[in-house]
């Protein structure tokens, strides 16, 4: 159902999608998907869900922390797999983690940004052994800043894609570096 769901978002976009439409193109009854979602909001947080595990489990498998030459290239890793998943995920170009639909789409009592920003300093820390709380802030703070630079290219289209992934690189760097930097 999930993946139905995935492929009509690509098609007709989050309004154009309903459950019977899910149901239709899962081969299910309509009543078969009410057993396991409400409505078709919680069909399109449920494959939120899968993307966020999808994109955490990406990290932990390419990233590998500790025989990295820098730290960048953690960094670039980590765009690389969002730019990857926007380009190839069914449905994650439209709704990548909800962001679209409702701010809160993840998780009811936290923003989608603070749910995936914790996400990805668990993976970091427990890689180097930090505490998360050490990171998140400085997490939340790059996972903007990118995923800002980006929208440049993947959702308003104002400039090409290659120079703003390359530019989201560089700022999150450079940003990050500082971060470093005052803690020394």
């Amino acid at each position: 159902m999930l993946t139905a769901c995935a492929e009509l978002i690509d098609e007709l976009g989050y309004d154009g999608v309903t459950t019977t439409l899910i149901a239709e193109r899962a081969g299910v009854a309509v009543g078969s998907l009410y057993q396991f979602f409400p409505d078709k909001r919680a069909v399109v947080q449920a494959l939120t869900k899968r993307h966020l595990d999808h994109f955490t489990s990406e990290i932990e498998q390419r990233v590998d922390w500790a025989h990295l030459e820098h730290w960048w290239h953690g960094v670039d890793t980590i765009i690389d797999i969002y730019v990857e998943m926007y380009r190839t995920v069914p449905g994650f170009s439209r709704v990548r983690f909800g962001d679209v639909i409702d701010i809160r789409l993840i998780e009811d009592d936290r923003d989608n940004n603070s749910v995936i920003a914790e996400q990805i300093a668990d993976v970091v820390g427990s890689k180097y052994d930090l505490p998360v709380e050490s990171l998140y802030k400085q997490i939340t703070v790059a996972s903007d800043i990118g995923d800002a630079i980006l929208a440049l290219a993947f959702r308003r289209r104002l400039f090409g894609e290659e120079e703003m992934i390359t530019e989201a690189k560089q700022v999150v760097r450079a940003y990050l570096a500082g971060q470093m930097y005052q803690q020394d």
